[in-house]
């Protein structure tokens, strides 16, 4: 296991070393980070100008879900390394026992499975690695118990 955490290091750091002159601009093609609200691990990676794919890995007390967006960006006119995005996805999740929406408890293992789309702002700071978002995530629960609700949050990312 140390072996292995050793390698992952070395090679995220020399993947850091090639790529950070490209991630210092107001552009970047790859970014990991957190998303805080409902809190989850993201990865957004750029497959074009102005597409993207997404993917959020939510852990909590309550079981666990990904949910993976593909998102179409724009530029905002005046506001360098600004951009707004919009986009479909679809989530697919486990919830523990202990978790209820409304009237309705989740069993143990609960499935979950649903649509989602997204809303934001974009935000590459110039002259530092670092990407900042901020939406909503509406879904439709389709799984189990059907039901709309919104996530969303802030988004702290390390570009690549």
């Amino acid at each position: 296991m140390r072996k292995a955490l050793i390698a992952s290091t070395v090679l995220a750091l020399f993947t850091i070393g090639r790529s950070s002159a490209q991630s210092m601009g107001s552009d970047y093609q790859t970014a990991v980070g957190v998303k805080f609200w409902p809190g989850a691990i993201t990865v957004k990676h750029f497959i074009g100008d102005n597409r993207a794919l997404e993917g959020l890995a939510n852990f909590w007390d309550h079981g666990f879900r990904f949910t993976g967006l593909y998102e179409i960006h724009g530029d905002i006119n005046g506001a360098e390394g600004l951009k707004w995005y919009v986009g479909p996805g679809a989530h697919i999740g486990w919830y523990n026992g202990d978790w209820h929406h409304g009237d309705y408890y989740y069993r143990d293992g609960g499935f979950s499975l649903g649509i989602d789309g997204v809303l934001g702002l974009d935000y590459k700071i110039n002259g530092a690695p670092i990407n900042l978002s901020l939406d909503i995530n509406p879904f439709l629960e389709l799984a189990s118990h059907t039901y709309v609700d919104v996530w969303g949050g802030l988004g702290v990312r390390y570009t690549f």
